[in-house]
């Protein structure tokens, strides 16, 4: 099913939400099915425990001003989210409205997605910092100046924060005060979101390789050759890593045994950007060949896929048996998960390459055109 929704629908939809403020109090209480971070877990596998109406509506609109390419994180009954003309924002799940504003100056936010943990929401920028902001009232708490530019998304664990910088290093920073923990340096750099599964933190590369980094104490414990530059985070499920690349390949890699499992590599020759979900034996991610791709877990082969109009950069989202995805045509495509049939086409007017953050029966993303879209 096709829907589409005009600009004026849009505004109407962010000006009439605010009569859903009542509903406040209900949205942060369902902290259970929360989507605190990028992929919401820090294995990075897009799976929420959450449901969605059958068919989604537009439920309110935030004007950002500037094009929003950072995954929104969903948290305490607010959304946080990263703009590229002026910082963080803080806006109430339920209505849409403002809570505050992190100003940043210079190039802010570009595709960095906040981390909120214990109370703090944490976000690199364009300039190269990593921001530590209280949750509550959007005031700084402290910031660490990596080298140059940061698109990596921030993961808590083991009570630090840990970020990727194009100044070729992963970096460590104690949570709460950002005193370094360690910083590991690779020889490339670090696009993608560091992954977390049994204590190591499994991270890609513009160098091309796959490393395990001991969360403890920044150390390599594991190296594997991807075959190409990868921007793609890698998503986590059963000891397996799942992620693309721009050699025009998606691969599976056992951690355990340092050995690529199979390799897929479809037709059409196109680099992969958007991050894979897994779910159900399936490892579901975007091409920028237009197509969105579901593969057999186990074997790589494809099990379906779909093409839309334009490239697939936003990073699936899974929830109740349906597939959410951003396109590039300014579409939200809705399929089953197993099969791969289309539910709904949702036209929002604008390139979407954020990816979705679906809790409490809500499904958020930004929009190239500068908005911020709840859905449900």
């Amino acid at each position: 099913m096709r829907t589409v929704i005009s600009r004026r629908t849009l505004l109407a939809a962010g000006a009439g939400a605010l009569a859903a403020a009542a509903l406040a109090p209900r949205a942060r209480a369902q902290a259970a099915d929360a989507w605190p971070q990028f992929r919401r877990n820090p294995n990075l596998d897009g799976v929420s425990p959450a449901t969605l109406p059958p068919q989604l509506k537009v439920l309110w609109t935030h004007e950002a001003g500037e094009a929003v390419e950072s995954s929104a994180a969903i948290a305490g009954g607010r959304v946080y989210v990263g703009v590229r003309a002026t910082g963080l924002i803080a806006l109430d799940l339920a209505s849409g409205r403002p809570a505050w504003a992190y100003a940043i100056e210079g190039e802010a936010i570009g595709e960095s997605s906040p981390a909120v943990v214990d109370g703090i929401v944490y976000v690199g920028d364009l300039e190269g910092t990593l921001h530590a902001v209280d949750a509550a009232s959007g005031k700084k708490l402290w910031h660490f100046e990596t080298g140059t530019e940061i698109k990596s998304s921030p993961v808590v664990s083991g009570g630090a924060v840990l970020i990727g910088s194009y100044d070729n290093h992963l970096h460590a920073r104690d949570a709460k005060t950002g005193v370094e923990r360690w910083s590991c340096e690779t020889e490339g750099p670090v696009h993608g979101t560091p992954a977390i599964a049994d204590g190591v933190a499994w991270v890609t590369g513009c160098d091309s390789k796959l490393r395990g980094i001991r969360v403890a104490d920044g150390q390599v414990v594991r190296t594997v050759d991807s075959g190409g530059y990868t921007a793609a985070s890698p998503a986590i499920a059963g000891g397996v890593a799942v992620y693309g690349t721009f050699d025009n390949e998606v691969l599976a890699v056992d951690l355990a045994a340092g050995k690529v499992l199979w390799r897929y590599a479809p037709e059409r020759k196109f680099p992969f950007y958007s991050s894979a979900a897994i779910a159900g034996g399936l490892a579901i991610l975007g091409g920028r060949d237009k197509h969105v791709h579901a593969l057999e877990l186990k074997t790589g082969k494809p099990a379906w896929t779909y093409a839309t109009r334009a490239r697939v950069e936003s990073s699936p989202a899974i929830a109740g048996g349906n597939v959410y995805v951003g396109s590039g045509d300014g579409s939200v495509y809705v399929f089953e998960a197993k099969t791969g049939a289309l539910v709904q086409q949702l036209e929002l007017g604008a390139a979407v390459s954020a990816s979705p953050a679906i809790t409490g029966g809500r499904l958020v993303l930004g929009t190239h055109d500068g908005r911020v879209v709840a859905l449900g």
